[in-house]
């Protein structure tokens, strides 16, 4: 298992080599200087390709052996016949970290898993470590790293998140920017030839600007490596994991994908369980749950509080709160009474608590003050449908508010709406907006199955 410092070179390299670069536009070696260049990475970057003897007005070294210093990083984007031979000379210059970037290796056929091989033991007999091959690259946004084939780059935050699927990677970054998530990390692990999930799990376990580890994983050949990870990792860190392949046709299209067998299941579902992994079901439980937990506290205890403005928002939220397990509060005489001196007398008189549709803003921000202070809640959702009252960037003002100082994990549900400058304002905050009132109860289970976990291991502090 790598130390931290073992993958520094992966994700903040002084140098990087481009062995495949290319002044042609679309391909791929010129994709990934775009990339490079337009992310403003600081560090030193060089061409290889032995056809050009410049690309950009930059010098193109014929071999990775003629670049005048040692790259920290070197990005394999050639076809794969001669993906071996790159890796000798990467091995004689001493680069130690290599993303491959081309396919044709254990995805495919016998042929591919041969040269896989091969170039791992190549690999191995150089001490190089090596994230692909067939990867889409890595985005490291804090260095303002991209070096992968991705047509948008990440914003920086504190979700690091690796994938065996290049596509689930793009479609992850295109939805990410919609919604304001950011990254302290991207990955595309593709074939896992080398570094494999239970490295990178180790590895943003250690990381400082890491607060959530998030995956999209189809199978593993380290089973029980992955698991010793987990089980550490999740002490530190919460982590959320989409492993797909739960179908009997699902696991046998992901062995065909990634050229791995997708393994058993159950033993998947009960090693996450085990360890407090989070296992999502979907791309939206994925990131919903992972922008919870890496900005709202876990849910330490059952007992949450919805405010809604829109009685029927309440009642799907309870509803699905019901089904997933998570329990209401149950309102004390006190905070009723409290609550009925700042609500017109056709409020719910409990929870959901039903504000009504003209409420404005000074009846929510009353309102979020006393269950705020309420210590029979211990979560809270504000869910606000727009009406003629309804100002939502004010409200979320008092949302963020009201999430700071009673410290209690905080979700907003703006059901149906747009506004982007109240949901950046939220963002800005760390208080998940969500667009309908399951995706913000998911957010909540999310925060509740961690503060389970860190109960039962004695780690709440």
């Amino acid at each position: 298992m790598p130390s931290v410092r073992d993958l520094d070179p992966f994700f903040k390299p002084k140098s990087v080599a481009v062995i495949g670069a290319t002044p042609s536009s679309g391909k791929i070696g010129n994709i990934i200087i775009e990339n490079l260049f337009s992310d403003g990475y600081q560090g030193r970057i060089f061409f290889v390709n032995p056809n050009y003897k410049e690309i950009l007005g930059m010098t193109c070294y014929r071999s990775v052996l003629d670049c005048p210093e040692i790259p920290e990083m070197a990005i394999i984007v050639v076809p794969a016949k001669l993906v071996a031979g790159v890796m000798e000379e990467v091995g004689k210059k001493g680069t130690r970290a290599v993303t491959i970037i081309s396919a044709g290796f254990s995805e495919t056929d016998a042929e591919g898993k041969e040269r896989e091989r091969v170039v791992l033991e190549i690999a191995q007999r150089n001490g190089i470590r090596i994230v692909g091959p067939n990867s889409l690259g890595i985005i490291s946004p804090h260095a303002r790293l991209n070096a992968s084939f991705a047509r948008a780059s990440p914003l920086a935050g504190h979700i690091a998140f690796f994938s065996q699927s290049g596509a689930f990677c793009t479609a992850a970054i295109e939805y990410s920017l919609g919604e304001m998530l950011g990254f302290s990390a991207f990955v595309s692990s593709g074939n896992k030839a080398d570094i494999e999930d239970a490295d990178l799990v180790t590895y943003f376990a250690n990381d400082p600007k890491t607060k959530c580890i998030v995956a999209y994983m189809e199978a593993t050949r380290k089973g029980q490596e992955l698991f010793q990870a987990l089980d550490k990792a999740s002490r530190k860190k919460p982590i959320v994991i989409l492993k797909a392949g739960r179908s009997r046709k699902g696991a046998r299209a992901a062995s065909s994908h990634t050229g791995a067998l997708a393994g058993s299941d159950a033993s998947f579902d009960a090693a996450f369980k085990q360890t407090g992994v989070y296992r999502a079901k979907t791309m939206f439980d994925l990131f919903d749950a992972a922008q919870a937990l890496a900005n709202q506290p876990p849910l330490t205890d059952d007992g949450i509080a919805i405010v809604t403005n829109a009685g029927g928002m309440g009642v799907v939220a309870t509803d699905y709160a019901e089904e997933i397990g998570i329990e209401l509060a149950d309102l004390s005489k006190e905070t009723v009474e409290a609550l009925a001196k700042v609500c017109p007398p056709t409020w719910s008189w409990g929870n959901p608590i039903d504000i009504i549709g003209d409420a404005d803003t000074a009846r929510f921000a009353g309102v979020l003050e006393i269950i705020g202070r309420a210590p029979e809640v211990k979560g809270i959702l504000v869910i606000a449908a727009r009406q003629a009252a309804t100002n939502l960037y004010e409200l979320a003002k008092w949302i963020a508010i009201t999430s700071k100082l009673s410290g209690k994990p905080t979700v907003a549900c703006f059901p149906g709406i747009e506004d982007p400058e109240s949901e950046r304002f939220l963002d800005s905050r760390g208080v998940p907006a969500m667009p309908v009132p399951e995706r913000a109860i998911t957010a909540l289970h999310a925060l509740h199955v961690r503060g389970k976990y860190l109960k039962k291991k004695g780690l709440l502090r």
